[in-house]
């Protein structure tokens, strides 16, 4: 046993050599042939998040918020850390909930993304201390085109940029010193930046840089020239205000990364999917139509990312197609806790998303319905929770997968409409409101409408692991595979399993008969399948 013991020391040495490397490791978002993956402890990682309402963010509501973390299964908090919260006094800062924070979520086994409330959140200063709301003079309003001020802080101020960033700078110094293990492993640097009711700043100060030509780096990124108008048209005056917005928030983030260089991002109030792209949503902010902008003036945000409080699947299924880009990895950080939301966590992972999070999950007894859900009750809770309840084990093996491989998502739509997607010689279809036996034009029995019929839930999230074989899971939904090539397909085998915690795959029982003969039927509860495809002649 001994001399066994003396063989393996080195290895075992070793091994605790590289999980101690994993763990000193800054979390970062990587980018290969086209896919993205957020990797922590050195792996790729899966954000399977929960966002806490806005003033949960003290040490006396942290007990509301981790229960229903457990509850959801998430992996990852979402919380504020709010500018007013650390520096109430100017220069006199006071770090005692975020010290609670951390301890709280290492408890719980539990990663964090700090979300800074600084100069914006939701557009306005509120989240600022009062020593900068209150002092106009030397921290300047915005003006409107009449004129009058406006509620929101002016982007061109040096002075509150210089104050925003000394504060965030000071959290960043902290978190380096406390946070050795990478509790933290993303920021959001401001909250829905922009501004309503103003496109821009019309100051003297901002009237002068509107009139000069677009800079240069935003011509290259665009091809466009001249002046703001005449780059940008309609859309000027919103792309001016994102310029300048997101110089300031770069400025931030390259600040803090210059003392912690974690993965930084920033979120989007949208404008309408569909419209003409000229800026609905606050004016500014990251939102679609001038994500272009943002990615040339802001090189240290890893991503913009869509806060979706969009009930219409087609609206959803948008957002996602117009932020799934090669220069903008996908992450959807905020979108409505209302069950029927939860649906769309399967077409978000089909597109490659490192970070799924619905917001307001806490036990404080709050909602924002109409944006989500009336009622934190068991049944929402549960939408959210038994999807979470399969990937959690599986967070790690699928965002390697999803890095490595093709996938493909899909959610039920409102006509309940059947989807298909092709994997090289394979259709992959999907459909609704089925029972788990039989087929819809079967006359000769009598069949009760499915139970789901109606209902806004189901979805699918398929990942090609070769040519012939696919990893599916989904919820209140079939699949079928079928061979587009005109030969004969048909399942070889079908394995339900698991993935360890080292994310190898563990087979539990074959799928056959009744299970495989009208499709692969996934219930409320759902489960992962590894199909093999082949064909007979």
């Amino acid at each position: 046993m001994s001399r066994r013991l003396v063989r393996l020391l080195p290895l075992l040495l070793a091994g605790l050599a590289m999980s101690a490397h994993a763990a000193d490791e800054l979390p970062r978002v990587v980018t290969k042939d086209g896919r993205s993956a957020l990797f922590v402890d050195g792996a790729p990682y899966l954000m399977l998040g929960a966002q806490a309402n806005n003033s949960s963010n003290y040490p006396a509501a942290l007990p509301k918020v981790w229960p229903m973390l457990e509850r959801l299964n998430a992996n990852t908090l979402e919380i504020p850390i709010a500018w007013e919260q650390i520096e109430p006094v100017e220069g006199k800062f006071d770090f005692s909930y975020l010290d609670a924070l951390l301890k709280g979520a290492r408890e719980h086994k539990l990663r964090l993304v700090l979300l800074w409330f600084g100069a914006w959140k939701n557009t306005a200063p509120n989240y600022a201390p009062i020593w900068v709301k209150s002092d106009n003079a030397r921290f300047p309003r915005m003006r409107t085109s009449d004129g009058k001020a406006h509620y929101a802080l002016s982007p061109h101020a040096r002075t509150t940029l210089d104050a925003d960033k000394r504060a965030f700078t000071a959290l960043m110094q902290r978190l380096k010193a406390d946070d050795p293990q990478n509790t933290v492993i993303m920021v959001q640097v401001e909250n829905e930046s922009g501004s309503y009711r103003s496109a821009r700043d019309f100051s003297p100060e901002a009237q002068k840089l509107f009139a000069q030509p677009i800079p240069q780096p935003l011509a290259a990124k665009t091809g466009k020239s001249g002046t703001w108008s005449q780059a940008f048209g309609k859309l000027a005056d919103t792309a001016f205000n994102a310029w300048y917005i997101a110089r300031y928030v770069d400025e931030i983030a390259a600040a803090g990364q210059a003392i912690k260089n974690l993965p930084m991002y920033c979120n989007a109030a949208l404008s309408d999917p569909f419209g003409p792209a000229v800026s609905g949503g606050a004016s500014g902010g990251p939102d679609w139509p001038v994500i272009d902008v943002w990615r040339a003036a802001a090189p240290h945000i890893a991503l913009v990312a869509p806060d979706i409080y969009n009930r219409d699947p087609k609206a959803y299924a948008k957002y996602l197609d117009l932020y799934a880009r090669p220069d903008n990895p996908l992450m959807v950080p905020e979108t409505g806790n209302a069950a029927e939301y939860a649906r769309f966590l399967w077409p978000t992972l089909g597109k490659g998303a490192i970070g799924f999070s619905p917001f307001g999950f806490d036990d404080t007894g709050y909602v924002n319905y109409p944006l989500g859900a009336k009622e934190l009750d068991e049944a929402t809770i549960e939408a959210f929770a038994s999807k979470y309840r399969l990937l959690a084990p599986a967070a790690r093996a699928w965002a390697r997968i999803a890095f490595e491989h093709r996938v493909w998502g899909a959610a039920k739509m409102e006509d309940g409409g059947d989807q298909s997607t092709t994997f090289g010689r394979w259709k992959i279809s999907v459909q609704y409101d089925l029972w788990r036996f039989g087929e819809r034009d079967w006359t000769w029995i009598k069949t009760d409408p499915s139970p789901t019929k109606g209902k806004p839930v189901g979805g699918a999230l398929v990942a090609q692991l070769g040519p012939d074989q696919f990893l599916l899971t989904g919820s209140d939904v079939r699949l079928r595979l079928d061979d587009t090539s005109g030969g004969n397909g048909m399942m070889l085998r079908v394995e339900e399993g698991h993935f360890d915690a080292q994310g190898n795959w563990v087979f539990e029982r074959v799928w056959n008969g009744d299970q495989t003969d009208y499709g692969l039927n996934f219930t409320g509860t759902p489960v992962w399948l590894k199909v093999t495809m082949g064909t007979w002649k």
